[in-house]
């Protein structure tokens, strides 16, 4: 397949870009400046523009750009970033796709299990409802965005990723320096769910999903979610060091602002749709996640 991926230089279109091209196909890296290589395709999100002729021929498109949830304190004006960011490029990329004379067969859109809002203890799958919150306003308005490719035909994916386990970046990457020294422990209560996925297990599910005909949301994480409280033990066991010093959720929300509810909150998702096909996770459990990603 020929595929080009935005936020191709991102935790997941990192791992993603080479795994893809290893398995014998070509990879399109849309970037937001002049493209200066033959596998790069320009594209400004913000004024709504792509390289259509580069374009030309392409089988899918998994877009995976959009400003990073936990990467600043919540203040309104990057509120309006995450949201933007991931409206005005999913309508770019939709809509360019549905323009294109020979149009892609599949668009696999990033999306996030900040849809469901809080499910405290109850298992959710991708027949929940939409939750309340920050994030679920934002993920609402970012899978409409998409519209413009379904309307046209296209096989449309929402790829609801749940919390990446890796060593490059995200949550359990920022934890694991502050066990190291013998700081970690439960954040909150730590009775709260939290639904994670290996980054191996992540990028086979893009490539699963893009070979396969699925569409609507999916919801991409491991089959066995657990508790904060036992994602810290579990941490705590692999890199040999206690995790005596809970994190109060007021000291959290001191530090982090209004992202502390969405941390302390909890989300109890299974991946439905993945568990009903032939799809084979490698790191099931999170003792096996942290062991591939972070040992």
């Amino acid at each position: 397949m020929k595929i080009a991926i935005t936020g191709a230089s991102g935790l997941i279109g990192s791992a993603l870009v080479p795994v893809l091209r290893a398995n014998g196909h070509e990879v399109l890296r849309l970037v937001r400046r002049a493209a200066t290589s033959a596998d790069e395709v320009s594209w400004n999100p913000v004024e709504g523009t792509v390289d259509l002729k580069a374009l030309d021929g392409v089988d899918g498109v998994v877009h995976l750009a959009g400003a990073g949830v936990g990467d600043h304190r919540w203040t309104e004006a990057y509120k309006r970033e995450i949201l933007q960011s991931r409206v005005q490029g999913t309508s770019t990329i939709a809509r360019a796709m549905a323009s294109l004379d020979q149009k892609p067969s599949v668009l696999i859109s990033g999306s996030a299990i900040g849809f469901y809002g809080d499910t405290a203890a109850t298992p959710t799958d991708e027949t929940g409802p939409r939750g309340r919150g920050f994030l679920a306003d934002v993920v609402e308005q970012w899978e409409a965005a998409a519209a413009p490719a379904v309307e046209a035909g296209i096989r449309t994916v929402y790829a609801r990723t749940g919390l990446v386990v890796a060593k490059q970046a995200g949550a359990f990457a920022k934890l694991v320096p502050i066990f190291k020294l013998g700081g970690g422990g439960k954040i909150g209560s730590g009775e709260q769910y939290w639904s994670f996925i290996s980054l191996h297990d992540e990028v086979s599910a893009l490539q699963f999903l893009l070979q396969n005909d699925i569409a609507g949301p999916v919801n991409l994480t491991a089959p066995n979610p657990v508790t904060n409280a036992q994602a810290t033990k579990a941490l705590g066991q692999l890199l040999g060091r206690p995790t005596l010093l809970p994190v109060p959720g007021f000291a959290l929300k001191a530090v982090l602002g209004e992202f502390a509810d969405d941390v302390l909150a909890s989300q109890r998702i299974v991946p439905a749709v993945l568990e009903s096909t032939n799809f084979e996770y490698s790191h099931p459990t999170i003792s096996e996640a942290l062991a591939a990603e972070l040992a």
